[in-house]
């Protein structure tokens, strides 16, 4: 990270910010996003909006004088009037690349666990705990695709972790959403993200199980006009992206009604979208490639191969 560049962060940051608040300032977003590599010498720097606080993010470990500078000019945006309008109550770094990515206080006091506002749905998110807070930004076109297309339908969230997916479906009037995950805290996060949109919890199930030995379970609950696929890249013992997605790519026509759409994910900067039309020609050849979605237009990238993937295909009817 160059201490050099600071000062296009602080421009950016001060333009980015002011927008927002003359725009939708309730709405959490993101303000900087160096990881698109558009700024050279940001490239381990983001800074997201989360409804009254900043979270500065470094993924990377800083020098001692970046961080001293960082701070300054971070303490120096809290005096400016935009700021001090709009009601902010923190800002944060994060320090991603330490043990339990910690969280450093600049200014105001921590909130640390704030309930935020995307596209008029709320969710809650926790800061300090872990690397991510519980709501992934770039993901916000697609969670409004699940929120257009679910009306009357069957939803399956694989890979739901906190169930954003699963709360804009239902407020798209899904009939019915299955999350399943394997990690049942963040399931019961997903849960109390339904409750604060005041959500008829009847039309969800939430399965803390292991995708590759719920096949049956799945198959009785479904089947199911939508299922959303967003994996991790890598998860130690569970899941590696490029080894195991295609296990999954093989069941959907048994999953799927006729007709169903399948929004399929990769985050993964290696791996290009490519990967997941080839994988789903060889192993699902009855889902047809739709369209890439966009992404957010504060998440630009200089590769946009390497950003986020999200990728519809359809079920073809079968012929009379």
């Amino acid at each position: 990270m160059d201490t050099t560049a600071l000062p296009v962060f602080y421009t950016e940051l001060d333009a980015r910010f002011t927008e927002h608040q003359a725009e939708n300032p309730k709405e959490l977003r993101r303000l900087f996003h160096g990881r698109g590599r558009c700024w050279p010498g940001l490239e381990q720097l983001t800074a997201d909006w989360l409804g009254d606080q900043v979270l500065v993010s470094l993924f990377k470990e800083p020098e001692p004088d970046f961080l001293a500078e960082l701070t300054t000019g971070l303490l120096a945006f809290s005096e400016q009037d935009a700021w001090q309008q709009s009601g902010g109550q923190a800002i944060l770094v994060q320090h991603r690349s330490r043990p339990k990515s910690p969280i450093e206080v600049i200014w105001g006091e921590l909130k640390p666990e704030p309930v935020v506002c995307e596209q008029g749905l709320q969710y809650q998110l926790v800061l300090g705990r872990n690397q991510n807070h519980g709501l992934f930004l770039d993901m916000r076109l697609g969670r409004e695709w699940v929120r257009q297309h679910a009306e009357g339908k069957r939803v399956l969230n694989l890979f739901a972790y906190t169930c954003g997916f699963s709360v804009a479906a239902i407020a798209g009037g899904a009939k019915q959403v299955v999350n399943l995950d394997m990690a049942k805290g963040m399931l019961s996060r997903g849960r109390d993200n339904h409750r604060l949109n005041q959500h008829d919890l009847s039309k969800v199930t939430f399965l803390g199980h292991d995708v590759f030995r719920s096949w049956g379970r799945l198959r009785q609950l479904g089947p199911y006009e939508v299922i959303i696929i967003d994996p991790p890249s890598f998860q130690k013992g569970s899941f590696a992206l490029t080894q195991d997605y295609h296990k999954i790519l093989r069941r959907l026509p048994e999953l799927l009604a006729p007709g169903g759409q399948v929004l399929a994910c990769v985050n993964a900067p290696a791996v290009a979208s490519q990967f997941l039309i080839d994988s789903m020609a060889e192993h699902a050849p009855s889902l047809q490639f739709v369209e890439r979605l966009d992404n957010p237009s504060e998440f630009a990238d200089i590769e946009p191969e390497a950003g986020l993937k999200a990728l519809v295909f359809v079920c073809q009817e079968p012929q009379p």
